[in-house]
This record gives C-alpha cells, structure tokens and sequence, in this order.
C-alpha cells in the first residue's frame, strides 16, 4: 500500500479499506485459479495496483462516464480504476470466464459497486457504447483499435476537447506496433510518473 500512498494522497478512508483489501483477496484466489503470476504477488501494489493507476495520473473521468475495460483478465486496470473513479461506471470484459469469476468476488468482497463484469468478446457487443475503452497489454495497439472504435460514442462537434478514445498501457518498444497501426497517438512515459525500474519502457497511449 506504501508504493501507492507514495504517490496519491487523496483517497477517502473507503478506497483506502478497498486497495488494503486488493492483496489478500487475489492471493486466496490465485491458489484457486491462476491469474497473477506468483513472482507477480510479491510486487502486487507496484506491478498491478499502481501500474493501473497510472491512466489516473493523466486522465480525469468524469462522473457518470462508461468505461469498457477491454480484456480485463483478473481486473486490471479496471477495478484499481474503478475505487479511483466511484462516480464513473466501468464495464469489464474477457474472453477468459474464469478469471472474471475471480473479478465478480473480488469486487463483491470490497463492495465496489460501479463496475458491470461480462463474459464476451469486443467484437461481440452490439447493444452499447462507451465513452473510453482501457485496455493494459492484450494485444497489439492496431488490434485493440480496431476492437474499440466501434464501441466508442462519437465526440461530439460542440465539444472538441471532450476525454474520449481508447487508453492502453503497453511496454517495449513500440514503434513498430504503432507504425503496423497507422494511428498516430499520444504517448507518455510512465518511469517520468513513477520513479520505480520496473516502469522503464511502460508507457500509456491514446488513440482517437
């Protein structure tokens, strides 16, 4: 809880229970179902927690947003996201229908009560749309655009600068990825946020 304390100091004493409360939950559950890497469990606040609340240091939803979490495997970056963002709906979506299971209990054990968990494929939701799609490292930026644009609600003209697209957090050296995808993003730097080595090469990207 240290690494994430370090860097935001304005959480409300519930948030606070719920990211204390992230850890020991997803340890009963990864002896059950595999979905953090136990190397992974030993940095759980930094490689996980943090690591997705990274998008919260450069974006600012506004309440009543929808949020698709776009191949949220065990919840990341969508639930860390959605304790940040109370007022903000967020709807996370796999493909993988055991590692939601571990998300629906997660999120029921810390009564986070703004998030909606289904088991689909992007291609395969027709009856909404969403503000902004996250997505952390699922696959590669063309793919991830090609599966979020047609889930995004069209900016509208009278309001240019209005928080919009698809917000990812990648790793590595990307400049093939973004070249294959023709777009032409926004990039930030995350170990310019972050001063820990395991964010050297992280980066979140926006599409629009």
């Amino acid at each position: 809880m240290k690494t994430i304390t370090k860097y935001f100091t304005d959480f409300t004493e519930k948030q606070l229970q719920q990211y204390a409360a992230l850890k020991e939950l997803y340890e009963e559950w990864n002896q059950k179902i595999n979905v953090i890497s136990r190397k992974d469990m030993d940095h759980f606040y930094e490689h996980h927690v943090l690591h997705s609340l990274a998008i919260a240091t450069q974006f600012d939803f506004p309440g009543g947003y929808q949020v698709m979490d776009l191949g949220t495997g065990g919840g990341f970056p969508g639930i860390p996201l959605a304790i940040f963002f109370p007022d903000v709906h967020f709807y996370l979506a796999d493909s993988i229908n055991k590692k939601l299971k571990v998300v629906e209990a997660v999120a029921a054990a810390i009564e986070l009560k703004n998030i909606t968990v289904q088991h689909t494929r992007a291609e395969d939701i027709h009856d909404r749309k969403f503000d902004v799609i996250v997505s952390r490292a699922v696959a590669p930026v063309k793919d991830l655009w090609h599966w979020s644009k047609p889930l995004l609600k069209k900016k509208p003209i009278d309001q240019p600068k209005k928080l919009t697209g698809l917000i990812c957090l990648k790793g590595g050296d990307l400049s093939k990825e973004i070249s294959e995808s023709m777009l032409r993003p926004k990039i930030w730097e995350i170990n310019k946020i972050f001063e820990e080595d395991f964010f050297k090469e992280k980066y979140i990207l926006n599409c629009q």
